[in-house]
């Protein structure tokens, strides 16, 4: 009965089983190996262009690689201030980037607007030598509020970037959340709306850990190659790393996961915001829900076993609630059984 994050999901049986698959005989090393061609040759069909892939263990080293390639030392890179490059990766990208600095620009329900960002890069000092320069924006899809952000609104985004000479990055730890939220093609929500790259998630939604970075114009990532061994990312036994994502994309289970995720994340939503004094603080677009909930009530799911986190520290009433590919929908029902009663006694 855990809901506090699709990070302590399992691994999908499907991805552990090519696991066992790729546990037989020799394969050459450092990704030249058939599963890694294939998975490379899958990620292309599924963005419909040539692009280059490097295939990294972790969402965070998936970031920096690509802010690696995007932004110089003296570069900025815009952000949410929310966004887990700048809450939650310990300065990683300022490492991996050589010292490029991150600034927040807000915006509502984890968002970033594109007047906002025109705004603010306006305000940077482009071309001059005393400031940091403004060198690219990164954005989160889904959001760290569980939102998740239109093509119309990449699109927005993407030629505030342009216009100034910045690149758009997208961590897309939970693409697959979001593009099931939103319908259509993944190309339609990365380069046709002007991504330069993407860090293209698994780990939390079924994988054991493996993720990838996709660069969509490869003449911009003639350094990741590089950039990855320096950064201890280039596995020898890389088959290991692509067998996750050849079965993570094989039949659309990417997609399954993330729907069975979204669905009942809906679905607990729905019931959570119908209890007595509850407020849910962000729409519930993907699979992240942010509620606040009477104390009695937080303190009665808490006995109970329900596993989440109260968002802002020890006694606050916000929580965030998480679902994954593999939450049971009887643990949801439970949860909001559970609520619901410890609603009425305390009433």
């Amino acid at each position: 009965m855990n809901f506090c994050s699709d990070n302590t999901a399992s691994a999908h049986p499907r991805i552990l089983a090519a696991l066992s698959a790729a546990n037989s005989g020799a394969a050459m090393p450092y990704g030249n190996d058939d599963v890694t061609r294939r998975v490379e040759q899958k990620i292309a069909a599924l963005f419909e262009r040539d692009c280059a892939v490097f295939l990294v263990a972790t969402g965070t080293a998936a970031n920096v690689l690509a802010l690696s390639v995007l932004a110089p030392p003296y570069g900025v890179v815009f952000c949410h201030p929310d966004s887990h490059i700048n809450r939650d990766e310990c300065g990683a990208p300022e490492f991996y980037t050589g010292g490029a600095k991150l600034a927040g620009v807000p915006g509502a329900h984890g968002k970033i607007a594109a007047g906002d960002l025109a705004a603010a890069i306006a305000a940077s000092g482009q071309g001059v030598v005393h400031h940091a320069q403004a060198a690219c924006i990164s954005i989160t899809q889904a959001t760290e509020a569980g939102t998740v952000y239109t093509a119309s609104e990449i699109g927005g985004l993407a030629e505030a970037a342009h216009r100034h000479g910045l690149t758009l990055h997208m961590d897309g730890a939970r693409f697959a959340n979001a593009l099931v939220a939103l319908g259509g093609k993944p190309a339609d929500l990365t380069w046709r709306a002007g991504v330069d790259a993407l860090s293209f998630g698994a780990t939390k939604n079924g994988a054991f850990a493996a993720e990838a970075v996709v660069f969509f114009d490869k003449a911009k990532a003639e350094e990741a190659a590089f950039r990855r061994k320096r950064g201890g990312q280039l596995w020898s036994k890389m088959r290991y790393l692509a067998a996750q994502l050849d079965a993570y994309l094989e039949g659309d289970l990417w997609l399954a996961n993330a729907r069975h995720a979204n669905r009942l994340a809906a679905e607990l939503a729905r019931g959570v915001a119908a209890i007595p004094g509850a407020k849910l603080l962000h729409p519930v677009d993907a699979n992240e829900i942010f509620v606040t909930l009477p104390e009695p009530v937080i303190a009665g799911l808490e006995a109970d076993g329900f596993q989440f986190y109260r968002w802002e520290g020890p006694g606050s009433t916000l929580l965030r609630l998480v679902t994954a590919f593999d939450t049971d929908p009887a643990h949801v029902e439970a949860f909001l059984t559970r609520a619901r009663g410890h609603a009425a006694r305390a009433a």
